[in-house]
């Protein structure tokens, strides 16, 4: 009966789903939670709300300090594999098209580049405070989480941002008003993740971590904070203006 309908439907057929790429995911809409509505409930906020914020600051920057460009790329969570991960050649091709048409050299531009790599930070959560570093853990409505460093079993598996990033992007973000916190993504040996950071500064470019704290981070129901959220959108538009 289910084959039928999806054939009535769709023209899906038994066949097709050798095929196919289907995911069940919840189908419950977001929604506001706290007493003060100051946060939001839903599935896949990692990496959507860091996503939309930074096409969005593009979208919006009044004006361009350099040729910006938004990178949404798939498979992160298995490692950035494959044709549409970070770690494919599809960005040097496209940054070479790119680069060709100005008579510019490949290298060179990445030398010159600046990578804001805005992946979601993992928000302290007091239920599991045992593989968090509370005093170095990013907090909710607390604004962007600058995160120097990723990595598992302290910093392995990351890429380490330079004094001189870390203070680039902390100039930018103080000067548009951007609300800002340094973030971890959990205590050494007990906590731990990974971002496309390493990827990006792998090809000589100055990349840093800064996103969105989310609560149960993979869970079904994921929790951000509006305010994050906001200020994630300002970060990504004012690297984009500076």
């Amino acid at each position: 009966m289910v084959l039928d309908l999806l054939n009535q439907k769709y023209g899906i057929t038994e066949e097709d789903f050798l095929s196919a790429e289907l995911c069940a995911v919840p189908g419950f809409n977001a929604c506001d939670i706290g007493l003060d509505r100051s946060m939001i409930g839903g599935y896949g906020q990692d990496d959507r709300v860091c996503s939309y914020a930074a096409l969005q600051g593009l979208f919006r920057a009044e004006k361009l300090g350099k040729t910006g460009v938004c990178v949404l790329a798939d498979k992160e969570e298995i490692g950035s594999e494959g044709v549409s991960g970070m770690q494919s050649r599809a960005f040097e091709t496209f940054v070479t098209d790119l680069c060709d048409s100005q008579g510019v050299s490949l290298q060179v531009c990445f030398e010159h580049s600046f990578c804001l790599s805005t992946d979601v930070t993992a928000c302290y959560d007091p239920n599991y405070a045992e593989v968090y570093d509370k005093r170095n853990s990013s907090l909710i409505n607390r604004g962007v989480g600058l995160c120097k460093y990723t990595g598992s079993r302290g910093k392995s598996g990351a890429s380490d941002a330079s004094a001189e990033v870390m203070g680039y992007a902390r100039r930018v973000f103080s000067e548009a008003g951007v609300l800002w916190h340094v973030a971890e993504l959990g205590k050494v040996d007990e906590g731990g993740g990974g971002t496309v950071a390493l990827y990006m500064a792998n090809r000589n470019i100055d990349t840093v971590d800064a996103g969105v704290s989310v609560l149960g981070m993979h869970a079904p129901f994921e929790v951000t904070g509006k305010l994050d959220c906001y200020m994630n959108y300002r970060a990504m538009k004012a690297i984009f203006e500076a």
